[in-house]
């Protein structure tokens, strides 16, 4: 397995980072592909392992997918089998996404519980209670799940949905069905990200009326067939945030990130500003830097538009070096403080309590051997390496390769030394 190798320094970031299209629009984007019998294009597409994993599963269920990147083509190849199996769904959470266009467009799906990240328990219960609101009978059966539509595999009817919580994948699996389905939707309770907002864009230029997305209620007039699509993928906001937080690490960085779209980072821009950090806009893109001492922050994750889990990690970093203490609530996963314990091998002064990481700020951290144990823990170590004494080694870096694309080249145009070292040990 791969390494990343960083050579900490207190020399200041300098230069420019632009940011990819983003993985968690692009993921459910492809997906709404099997909708249509047409070709489809997608423009801005990130080159990552989680992209080659969803253009095999669509391959898979017989789809031909070209990808030439940044472009994607999707069309409908010869021949369509609506499963989605256990050996491609494990790699990663969000092929569940298939299950609402394969039952819409077929009337039938056989697709594996998810795999992905080992953050915690997320099960997929409110997608199948949408689902079957909508018509569909479903059964579980030794690790997959089956759908069919009414009487028989017929077309999925319009109806209202009540999720228990906000849940972004069940959010964009309804949306998904509710575009093909007779008559009207509405969905409640809806998760409000950036990424549902374009998908939303999505179904609108298919065909469907798509009212309310990026809100808590949705409503979705179906279609009786939908169109294909050319679209570009939006700026990844977590991407982003990972950069600004970079940047923010050693005192008297000047960093541009190309293509951040700060309405999109509002409570991560919040709580950098609380921190002492200067973020500005500067039209599409964002400057960010520090000529001061870190302040200690509190946060407190939550669906949009509150503050993000996917920065919690990278936060949790910035405020090791904060002078003062520091209080990281984790609502949202359970398991996604696997981290912790590779920081405090780099010197970091973390307690946890439960869902609580109490976070005392020190005066430097030390490079070390650590591991990463998902995608963006492991992009955090690697940011702590950067304001780290001597080397820090990242092993397991195939969790990086899934949401950061040529992590490596960028951080080396912001004046990082940083390399990557191939067939390195586990």
């Amino acid at each position: 397995m791969d390494a990343i190798l960083i050579k900490g320094s207190t020399e200041p970031l300098r230069g420019t980072v632009r940011i990819s299209g983003a993985k968690n629009a692009a993921l459910p984007i492809l997906c709404a592909t099997l909708l249509s019998d047409g070709a489809s294009r997608l423009r801005n597409v990130p080159k990552l392992r989680d992209i080659d994993t969803t253009a095999a599963l669509l391959r898979f269920l017989g789809r031909n997918v070209v990808v030439d990147a940044p472009e994607i083509t999707v069309d409908p190849g010869s021949c369509s089998r609506p499963e989605a199996p256990y050996e491609l769904v494990k790699q990663m959470r969000a092929s569940v996404l298939v299950l609402g266009p394969l039952v819409a467009r077929y009337g039938r799906a056989k697709v594996s519980l998810p795999g992905g990240c080992a953050i915690g328990a997320r099960p997929i219960d409110q997608h199948l209670k949408g689902l079957e609101a909508m018509g569909c009978t479903i059964h579980l059966d030794r690790g997959y799940v089956f759908a069919e539509g009414p009487d028989g595999g017929g077309r999925l009817r319009g109806a209202e949905v009540v999720f228990d919580m906000p849940t972004v994948t069940g959010t964009e699996n309804i949306m998904m069905a509710a575009a093909l389905a007779r008559g009207r939707s509405t969905i409640v309770n809806c998760a409000r990200e950036p990424e549902i907002e374009e998908l939303g864009r999505i179904l609108n230029k298919m065909g469907a009326v798509v009212d309310g997305a990026g809100t808590d209620v949705i409503h979705i007039e179906g279609a009786s067939e939908l169109a294909p699509f050319d679209h570009a993928i939006i700026p990844d906001r977590i991407e982003a945030g990972t950069y600004m937080v970079a940047a923010a690490m050693i005192e008297g960085s000047d960093v541009l990130i190309e293509g951040a779209e700060l309405h999109d980072l509002e409570a991560l821009v919040a709580k950098l500003r609380m921190a002492n950090v200067n973020v500005t806009s500067e039209g599409r893109n964002v400057r960010v830097g520090r000529t001061g001492p870190l302040k200690p922050v509190n946060i407190t994750t939550g669906p949009h538009p509150g503050f993000p889990t996917d920065m919690q990690a990278q936060l949790m970093v910035l405020m090791c070096l904060a002078r003062g203490e520091s209080v990281i609530s984790e609502t949202i996963f359970e398991n996604r403080f696997m981290h912790v314990p590779e920081l405090q091998r780099m010197g970091a002064d973390i307690v946890l309590r439960g869902h609580v990481a109490v976070v005392n700020g020190v005066d430097e951290l030390y490079g070390a051997s650590v591991m990463a144990t998902d995608l963006r823990a492991s992009a955090s170590l690697v940011v702590a390496g950067i304001a780290a004494r001597e080397e820090t080694e990242v092993r397991r870096v195939y969790h990086i390769d899934r949401g950061y694309e040529r992590i490596e080249e960028k951080f080396k145009g912001m004046g990082v030394n940083i390399e990557r070292v191939v067939g390195a040990h586990s």
